[in-house]
């Protein structure tokens, strides 16, 4: 190698280390590793059984379905499923600092409360609950989306009413975005529901994502 060819190699090489000296740097000063200063902004769903497939195939729910589609429309995201069958909004919230601090998410999906519903906890609980959530979403740079359900008429029509608006209600006070109802293409169609009638089957997962997508979609960025 001759001499103007090795300081070319070496200016080069100084450049190149100047550049990541650069961007590790900027990663220091915005308090991120360098790792994930270069890694797919992370969605993160707190759910419950609607979320975490149960009764399905691993792979199958909506959730997963969502990772597909993210990737089919070259959205550069990373999703992170953390939800739990069972989950009410109580131990959402009690889940979700940790969470939070975790995977640093750009965007916090909120699918709970209907089990707060089915246990017979109290609707200001819940409330507070999915206002704590927000906040502290909010609070950690993360945007969200609010996914709303309705419950059954035998609850007493004004219970299920404002079951049901304070999904929009905290969703609007903390400028989220919100789903009004989760299950609204699925609910007509019973051949969609397990055994229980409670969970959908796997054919019913599609036409949740396409609940949730015109909602989320305006959220992302290239």
């Amino acid at each position: 190698m001759d001499d103007d060819m090795f300081e070319h190699k070496w200016k080069a090489l100084k450049r190149l280390a100047a550049m990541v000296g650069l961007a590790v740097t900027t990663a220091l000063a915005l308090g991120l590793t360098p790792a994930s200063a270069f890694a797919a902004p992370v969605i993160l769903v707190m759910g419950d059984s609607l979320s975490a497939e149960y009764g399905l195939a691993r792979g199958t729910g909506w959730v997963s379905l969502l990772e597909d589609r993210l990737k089919a429309q070259k959205f550069d995201y990373s999703v992170v499923n953390a939800s739990i069958s069972g989950e009410t909004t109580s131990g959402g919230k009690t889940r979700l600092p940790a969470l939070l601090q975790q995977h640093k998410p750009a965007l916090v999906i909120i699918e709970l409360g209907a089990n707060d519903a089915l246990r017979g906890l109290s609707l200001l609980s819940t409330q507070t609950n999915l206002r704590a959530m927000l906040a502290a979403s909010r609070n950690a740079g993360a945007r969200s989306l609010v996914i709303g359900m309705r419950i059954p008429p035998n609850y007493g029509q004004q219970y299920t009413e404002r079951f049901f608006q304070a999904f929009g209600s905290a969703a609007k006070e903390y400028k989220a975005g919100y789903v009004p109802f989760f299950l609204e293409h699925v609910v007509t169609r019973p051949e969609w529901f397990q055994q229980d009638r409670i969970h959908p089957t796997a054919a019913a997962q599609p036409a949740m994502l396409d609940t949730v997508w015109p909602h989320l979609q305006p959220m992302l960025k290239r």
